[in-house]
């Protein structure tokens, strides 16, 4: 039973915090002014800038005020309102729960990301979700140059009660995804995910790797893998963009999760990254428990970024 005060909702508003505090401290001031001016405006969109919610999203909010409230007096209640209405037109489109749809079965996801960025704790969160919506999920541990990788996966298969296919450090990752994607098919597991490398150091290298292991895939099934999702880490800010620029070229990126929502004033990201590459945003993350990885409410989300209150 979820605890009073601990829904998902309440940790969405209450992990994002930071973000949306940062996001105040950022306009302070801009309130005091007896009328909305073009000097505002600019501080206001430079604002938004800072906030991380990107250049784009800064000059949506400066035409919406622009239209409706040049030369009158602005308060913070309606600035965060209009906020939360432009932010969540860029969310709604882009907020896409993973589908299993695979027939024949399994539904293989290739899941990317670097180092660092929380993939492998995400991989298991992932596959709680799927496990709590009924779906048979199998772990295959593909990226063997960190045996911490390997070890780490084994063991949440293990909490999880479910089975995983791993090698040994610096074995064939494709060779373990055949081997995965064979077992996966005997026994009938609907949803097989798939950790890879993440190593952005030497990108020949990575996407050689990914593009054998895709091989293999397409000889089993033509139309795996069927999703390939890369993992971003919040707390990396404008980072995070640049993360989806390579990973897109070397990966062919089809969703995104964001994590570690929850550790970072620099949230707004998120809405940079909906905005500049369309790309759908299957889930985010906001706290440690296994439990704390969940698709997104449009609205809500939008809310809790721009620090208003909750939609009636």
């Amino acid at each position: 039973m979820t605890e009073p005060g601990n829904s998902w909702r309440d940790r969405l508003f209450g992990g994002l915090k930071r973000t949306s505090d940062k996001l105040g401290e950022n306009l302070t001031g801009l309130f005091t002014k007896a009328a909305l001016d073009d000097q505002t405006l600019d501080e206001i969109e430079e604002a938004l800038i800072v906030s991380d919610l990107g250049p784009a999203m800064a000059a949506r909010v400066r035409d919406r005020l622009s239209e409706g409230r040049y030369n009158r007096e602005l308060t913070e209640e309606y600035l965060r309102e209009i906020i939360a209405e432009e932010i969540e037109k860029v969310l709604a489109p882009v907020a896409r729960p993973l589908e299993i749809e695979a027939f024949p079965r399994p539904q293989v996801i290739l899941v990317i990301g670097v180092n660092g960025s929380g993939k492998t704790t995400t991989i298991a969160k992932l596959a709680n979700l799927l496990l709590e919506q009924d779906y048979g999920v199998m772990l295959a541990a593909g990226d063997t140059f960190r045996a911490a990788a390997i070890g780490q996966l084994k063991v949440w298969a293990e909490r999880l009660g479910i089975p995983i296919v791993a090698g040994k450090e610096g074995g064939d990752a494709a060779g373990i995804v055949f081997d995965a994607v064979k077992q996966a098919t005997e026994t009938g597991i609907d949803v097989l995910i798939v950790d890879t490398a993440g190593r952005l150091q030497n990108k020949t290298e990575l996407m050689d790797e990914l593009a054998k292991i895709r091989r293999v895939l397409g000889r089993l099934n033509p139309a795996a893998p069927h999703d390939v999702v890369l993992v971003l880490d919040a707390t990396t800010g404008q980072n995070a963009l640049s993360q989806i620029e390579v990973f897109k070229e070397v990966a062919q990126v089809t969703g995104l999760v964001m994590t570690k929502l929850d550790g970072t004033a620099r949230g707004g990201v998120l809405v940079a990254a909906a905005e500049k590459y369309r790309l759908p945003i299957h889930a985010i993350g906001v706290g440690e428990k296994i439990e704390d990885l969940r698709p997104f409410d449009p609205g809500d989300m939008a809310r809790a970024i721009a620090g208003t209150a909750y939609a009636r």
